[in-house]
């Protein structure tokens, strides 16, 4: 089974499964397809963080996480924030291509992996070339954004083709990216970071003004490093360590477990109370996470039990907490998939802010991420800027192991709505034993600012009910009610392995994504 965002990707991923191809090489065929169709929330120009895991007992995790630019331009004294846009922003390359190349090595060194490189790029290459429909999402953000995005260097002539912003259906094509992609097909991922491509896409960035050269292309590669974990109802739940926030997903987790969850209603205002209280109390602690190369990671105290026995006991259960902190916003992609060899992968891709930096480059059609804004200026924060650092990320794909079998894969787009949004689906799943469909659908919450709205107020979803509303305002939320099913709320996916080895599957209501199932005879399923 593959799910994703978008059908045609999910499509494109089943298409490898049907040919007896493993889950890496139906994920590589996924993200490639889903970087064509998804622009507005990832790209070549952006990153990925994977986690794999087969029931011989792998577990890894490919950190495909750019670094910032080895020469950065000098910054006033007083300033305190870096641009969210324009190649201000784009001060740190771009692994996503380097991530496939490693996760195809992977599935060829471990699970007998057969697909070349060149054909899981295929519907990719399609896609780009003739064109596709363009999504309601795509047309949102583009229509969101388009007052700024007039200003972006070369974005308008590839996305707002003839001046104006393609209409929902409308066929949409990336001639030049199709010829990037092709001609990473003919030479192979490394074609992105090293040669005449690589030269080209560094001459691109530095007409537009970021400080990236070829040699810090030359120098991305991804990181291939152990999973943290953490045992939650007999359930071992997989996240990437730093410096993604993973660690907060689990650590919420951890929280949760002190408390018997499965008694109260799904859904409800004791369900969804203990939920942000929880997320309260991890986040404290995740201020401190940051690349483990510059700054000391300790991920063994933050889940240590006594810990999160501590900030579980700091929960009150008739009384929210007051949170002024601030929220980070962010658009990714999730999809995952399973083999019939149960061999399981996970994916966040993202180039952080919908359109990324904005930044074409040259004319290859590829679109720059602005995870460089991730960073801090403040000279004392464990996330400060500083040449050749990895900035803090959002991304964490998760995944379940019952048995030390792949048992749930998971992820969700949305920055600091992640683990938030992470929390509700594994509860739904696990503890109330919702199927993925049921627990996708369940109204979700998101605690702080948004782009529609500033305050630091609890964002909850209109379905969760009014009697829902009226009990946590009681109990001293500041509310304020999002559409039911907003796509604010995140885009997750979920996969699920039973005792029996049959699957469901499923991708969030709120967006244009499918699950789809092939059987073990290679014949299509529903």
């Amino acid at each position: 089974m593959v799910t994703s965002p978008h059908g045609l990707a999910s499509e494109a991923g089943a298409r490898v499964l049907r040919e007896g191809g493993n889950a890496i090489e139906a994920c590589i065929a996924t993200g490639a397809a889903i970087a064509v169709l998804y622009p507005h929330f990832c790209g070549l120009g952006g990153d990925a963080v994977w986690i794999v895991a087969d029931p011989d007992g792998r577990r890894s995790c490919f950190l495909g996480i750019g670094q910032a630019a080895r020469h950065l331009p000098g910054r006033p004294a007083d300033e305190t924030a870096i641009a969210l846009r324009g190649a201000g922003s784009a001060l740190t390359s771009a692994c996503v291509v380097d991530s496939w190349g490693h996760a195809h090595a992977y599935a060829v060194r471990h699970w007998g992996g057969t697909h070349t490189f060149a054909r899981l790029l295929d519907d990719a290459i399609g896609f780009a070339r003739d064109g596709f429909p363009v999504t309601a999402s795509q047309a949102f953000w583009l229509d969101f954004r388009k007052a700024e995005a007039v200003n972006w260097p070369g974005f308008a002539e590839v996305f707002m083709p003839g001046g104006s912003a393609p209409e929902v259906g409308t066929i949409f094509r990336q001639p030049r990216l199709a010829r990037t992609l092709e001609r990473l097909a003919t030479d192979g991922p490394r074609a992105f970071y090293e040669g005449p491509l690589a030269q080209t896409i560094a001459d691109g960035l530095r007409a537009a003004g970021s400080p990236l050269t070829a040699a810090d292309l030359a120098e991305t590669r991804t990181r291939e490093e152990a999973p943290a974990r953490l045992l939650y109802r007999g359930m071992e739940l997989l996240a990437p360590p730093p410096p993604t926030q993973g660690a907060t997903t689990l650590a919420i987790m951890g929280i949760l477990a002190q408390f018997d969850v499965a008694a109260l209603d799904a859904g409800g205002a004791d369900h969804l109370h203990l939920c942000v209280e929880a997320v309260k109390q991890a986040f404290l602690d995740r201020h401190g996470l940051a690349d483990p190369d510059v700054s000391a990671q300790r991920i063994d105290a933050l889940l240590d039990p006594a810990h999160l026995a501590a900030r579980a006991q700091a929960i009150d259960i008739a009384q929210a907490q007051d949170w002024p902190h601030v929220f980070r916003t962010g658009d990714t992609v999730f999809f995952g998939a399973t083999d019939a060899g149960g061999r399981s992968v996970s994916v966040l891709q993202s180039t952080y802010f919908d359109w990324g930096s904005g930044v074409v480059v040259g004319d290859t059609g590829i679109l720059w991420q602005n995870r460089g804004a991730a960073f801090s200026l403040d000279r004392g924060h464990p996330n400060v800027l500083a040449p050749g650092k990895r900035p803090f990320y959002t991304l964490n794909p998760g995944m379940g192991l019952r048995d030390g079998r792949p048992a749930l894969i998971y992820g969700t787009q949305g920055a600091d709505g992640q683990p938030q949004t992470l929390a509700m689906l594994l509860t739904r799943l696990i503890d109330f034993g919702e199927d993925p469909a049921q627990a996708l659908a369940g109204p979700r919450f998101l605690l702080g600012k948004t782009f529609s709205d500033s305050r630091d107020s609890l964002k909850l979803e209109a379905d969760a009910g009014e009697a829902v509303f009226e009990t946590l305002a009681a109990r001293g939320h500041l509310l304020s009610p999002l559409p039911a099913q907003s796509p604010i709320a995140g885009q997750a996916g979920v996969i699920r392995v039973n005792a029996d080895g049959t699957l469901d599957g499923a991708h969030d209501p709120r967006g244009d994504g499918t699950a789809v199932a092939v059987n073990t005879d290679m014949s299509p399923a529903k």
